[in-house]
């Protein structure tokens, strides 16, 4: 059986990420278990689960692109910034489409974005969100976060609703673009459904529901179901070892570039066996001319 990969859930509304995850281990009797990034309980879409070994890519994945669908009232602000929570202020709405084209713009590229005060932030060891429970609302540093599209899918202006699609990095809360959206069109805005459409280049299509892996157990294991490691960094070239600096690799041993075929002038690779297995990603120190481990995905 295989014991490790990527087993891409559809986290459904109602659960945390971490519930996912603790129910999966209930499920497939495996401790070993990551994500590659949170999703609000309010949220729903692609959530993938690193199983086994994989989980040691939880934080050197090069591709944290995330591509997401909300909906939105505008009117309306609230202390979450979304439908969930408590309301602060309505206003009359008088927006037209072109009026969301106009500003839309000012929320694309690189962008100084202020976290939510309901949100797992952490300043000065406290999380915003325990802060945010006892009532308090403290001053938040700006950061930057990148928001590659951000487009207007559908629009009511009668019922000042609608949905927009966004493909963001890192980081980025897609419910504070919709609140500061509401802020530049002067009657305030809050987001009414999430949907994550994609992340780390796995999409709506690579999900599995609790049903679907259930079913799976029953049928003899999950292996089916997981899709390998090294989907996840696909985009690194890829160096093939020989026997000899295969084994090398393996006892942690730095490898001559120049006896390395197919180097590039990349930093990283994703590394293979002789075998063509995958066994990791190495990193090449140029000046030294020696290529290093830079993580190993056995065991």
């Amino acid at each position: 059986m295989m014991e490790s990969g990527i087993l891409t859930m559809y986290k459904p509304q109602g659960f945390t990420s971490f519930d996912v995850i603790a129910k999966l281990r209930g499920m497939i009797k495996i401790r070993r278990l990551g994500h590659t990034g949170t999703l609000d309980p309010m949220a729903e879409g692609v959530l993938p689960v690193l199983v086994g070994s994989a989980a040691k890519a939880c934080d050197i994945l090069p591709n944290e692109t995330k591509a997401y669908a909300a909906g939105f009232r505008l009117g309306t602000v609230t202390d979450t910034q979304d439908s969930t929570g408590t309301v602060l202020e309505t206003h009359p709405v008088n927006v037209s489409e072109a009026d969301i084209l106009r500003v839309l713009p000012q929320f694309q590229g690189e962008i100084q974005q202020i976290p939510p005060m309901y949100s797992a932030v952490q300043i000065d060891g406290k999380r915003l969100y325990d802060l945010a429970r006892e009532g308090k609302v403290i001053d938040r540093p700006a950061r930057p976060v990148t928001v590659y599209d951000m487009q207007l899918t559908s629009y009511d202006a009668t019922a000042g609703t609608g949905t927009v699609e966004i493909t963001c990095g890192k980081g980025t809360y897609v419910r504070t673009l919709l609140h500061d959206m509401g802020q530049v069109l002067g009657c305030g805005c809050c987001m009414t459904a999430l949907t994550r459409t994609a992340a780390c280049g796995l999409t709506l299509a690579d999900c599995h529901t609790f049903e679907q892996v259930e079913q799976a157990m029953a049928a003899g294991g999950i292996e089916p179901l997981l899709i390998p490691t090294e989907k996840l960094f696909e985009e690194l070239p890829a160096l093939r070892l020989n026997e000899t600096q295969t084994r090398m690799y393996r006892n942690g041993v730095k490898l001559d570039l120049k006896r390395l075929l197919n180097v590039t002038d990349a930093v990283r690779y994703r590394v293979y066996a002789a075998d063509a297995k995958f066994i990791g990603l190495a990193e090449a120190d140029f000046p030294q001319g020696l290529l290093r481990v830079f993580k190993n995905f056995e065991g």
